[in-house]
């Protein structure tokens, strides 16, 4: 991985990046492309999941853990070893942003999380993501989660596909890639608000939030008329024509 070069409205910004997989670094990556400095921690053993997510591999390296992960200094830190945990302070005490994809409670456990970080370092973003949020019901927010189970809950797989068929998850990883997006906007609205006030804050968000937020349109049809909307493959609700159709030359959207 190579450092952002020093030329976005995020350059002189610190990150320190303890996310793993996709929703974090999507966020992560969203800021070294501004312009931060991203340290991304990683565990000595094996490293983020992604680097052995494939094939398809480059030169040894993921071609998933590539996508999400450019930009970025990385750095290998067992931080329950009392050494790496004092490395990681160190870093924590220079940082403007840390950001997090871990179960909510397990950072606690280890006197990481948003509260003892903040009065460490007042002026920190601590950006937490995670499937229900840390704010929710505790019966839902201490739950783990992942990407096709929040989409299932977000209603998504119910309005994709043919009508005919079951419920079909999003060929892409969108719970994760649009928490990604509202976890990058959390920050940068957080760092607006620390230029007036000069403190931090805890930027909490919740995959499930962001993909109910997905459903716009669908979501109005069904709370303001009590219509339930389905599956209508290519085919959308209120205009027409909209569809794949078969060309001479090939399918056309």
């Amino acid at each position: 991985m190579t450092r952002s070069l020093p030329d976005g409205p995020l350059t002189g910004l610190r990150v320190l990046d303890l996310s793993r997989v996709l929703a974090g670094p999507y966020c992560s990556q969203a800021l070294a492309d501004m312009g931060a400095d991203v340290i991304k921690v990683e565990h000595p053993r094996g490293g983020d999941d992604t680097r052995r997510f494939g094939p398809p591999f480059v030169g040894g390296e993921s071609t998933y853990f590539l996508s999400i992960n450019r930009g970025k200094r990385s750095l290998a830190l067992d931080f329950k070893h009392p050494e790496g945990r004092a490395v990681l302070l160190r870093l924590l005490d220079q940082a403007d942003v840390l950001l997090e994809n871990f179960r909510p409670g397990a950072l606690e456990r280890q006197d990481l999380g948003p509260a003892a970080c903040l009065a460490r370092n007042p002026r920190l973003i601590y950006c937490s993501v995670s499937a229900f949020g840390h704010a929710g019901l505790p019966a839902w927010s201490r739950q783990p989660g992942y990407d096709l189970m929040v989409q299932g809950l977000g209603g998504i797989p119910s309005l994709t596909g043919p009508p005919e068929a079951g419920p079909s998850k999003v060929g892409a990883s969108i719970a994760d890639v649009v928490s990604g997006m509202y976890a990058t906007q959390g920050i940068l609205l957080a760092l607006i608000a620390r230029q007036q006030t000069g403190r931090g804050q805890h930027v909490d968000v919740a995959m499930l939030d962001g993909q109910v937020s997905l459903l716009t349109y669908l979501a109005s049809a069904w709370l303001n008329a009590g219509e339930l909307p389905g599956r209508l493959g290519n085919r959308h609700l209120s205009v027409a024509p909209y569809s794949t159709f078969a060309a001479a030359d090939g399918w056309l959207n």
